[in-house]
């Protein structure tokens, strides 16, 4: 016998015999007692580890993470655990696809899990007006800013992905590059991609450099097979750049290997930037130049935010971690050969 057989059995919904069974108080009086009657004629018994399940998930920290190969997620998510492991909430993650809609998924998952709060590591503007609405209880966005969404359960750590994305083309134009190249993740649908792609074109326009969004700009995921794949379509267009600015670590490693095997040599040939500041770009040859994050106080503020918004209530706050550009062997300055 299951809810569903007792639902038939007693002409209630699933959702209400579930609510009876469960001593909710939002059931009538004389549903309650039609469902339990049938309940114990039937021999019904409560599955105690689902019960148990659910009383665990009405106590703990959702993180959904949007992209599945996006490898500094995947480091503020270590991060994320060794935190709430030292509380008594328990952790639940969620992985969705870079084009997938995070919110919808949060609204979805705070029915079936009931967390007391959420934790979004990356996010569409569009996608939250959307649809945030339906979510009632404290979240924060990770990385992405979300002060103009206005909405009072919803707070955010993130980097000034534009300025950021500026003072990298700054720093390359500083070094004697005028000719650029970018790759970068869908506008349309990424609020980051957005955001260091308007940045770039912020510094072109203050030193007067021209750009091409058509022949110089590549759209494409957030992984080293993309960013790969996208560097070889630039070069198959027959521009020239001297610079090429990933908007992703993992971009820009695939870009290497791209202009490498097309016989360019980086930096000799082209300098390479990325954006993240992953432990492995240290570890590359050439170490690559990037646009650092600072993950950790992000992941740390995040926790703390959620867990202050959670036990004390409050109205949202929004910060912004500084960054750092780091500029290592992947970039030159073009009198220097």
């Amino acid at each position: 016998m299951t809810i569903k057989d007792l639902a038939k059995k007693t002409g209630y919904g699933v959702a209400t015999v579930s609510r009876a069974l469960n001593n909710h108080p939002n059931v009538s009086k004389k549903a309650r007692q039609v469902i339990i009657k049938a309940a114990q004629d039937s021999g019904f018994e409560m599955n105690q580890n689902a019960k148990q399940l659910k009383q665990q998930h009405a106590t703990s920290i959702l993180v959904v993470v949007k992209g599945t190969s996006n490898e500094m997620f995947s480091e503020m998510v270590e991060i994320i655990q060794g935190l709430v492991a030292k509380t008594d909430y328990p952790l639940i993650v969620d992985y969705q696809d870079e084009d997938a809609d995070e919110v919808l998924r949060g609204v979805q998952l705070c029915r079936e899990k009931k967390p007391k709060g959420i934790l979004f590591l990356g996010g569409n503007r569009q996608n939250f007006l959307a649809s945030f609405h339906k979510i009632d209880i404290p979240c924060v966005l990770v990385s992405n800013d979300a002060s103009e969404l206005h909405f009072d359960n919803l707070s955010s750590v993130s980097t000034d992905d534009r300025q950021a994305s500026c003072c990298a083309m700054d720093a390359l134009i500083a070094l004697g590059h005028r000719k650029f190249a970018i790759i970068g993740g869908d506008r349309a649908v990424s609020d980051t991609a957005r955001l260091r792609y308007e940045g770039c074109l912020q510094s072109f326009q203050k030193h007067n450099i021209s750009f091409d969004d058509d022949l110089d700009y590549q759209g494409t995921r957030f992984s080293y097979q993309a960013g790969y794949d996208a560097t070889r379509k630039l070069l198959l267009k027959g521009r020239k750049f001297t610079a090429l600015f990933a908007e992703a670590d993992v971009m820009a490693i695939g870009a290497i290997r791209a202009l490498r095997d097309h016989g360019l040599r980086v930096p000799e040939d082209v300098s390479v930037v990325g954006f993240d500041g992953l432990p492995l770009g240290g570890f590359l040859v050439p170490q690559l130049s990037t646009v650092a994050q600072s993950v950790k106080p992000m992941s740390q503020r995040s926790v703390e935010i959620l867990l202050s918004c959670m036990e004390k209530g409050g109205v949202a706050r929004h910060e912004t971690v500084p960054f750092t550009i780091w500029q290592r062997e992947s970039t030159r300055r073009l009198d220097d050969i």
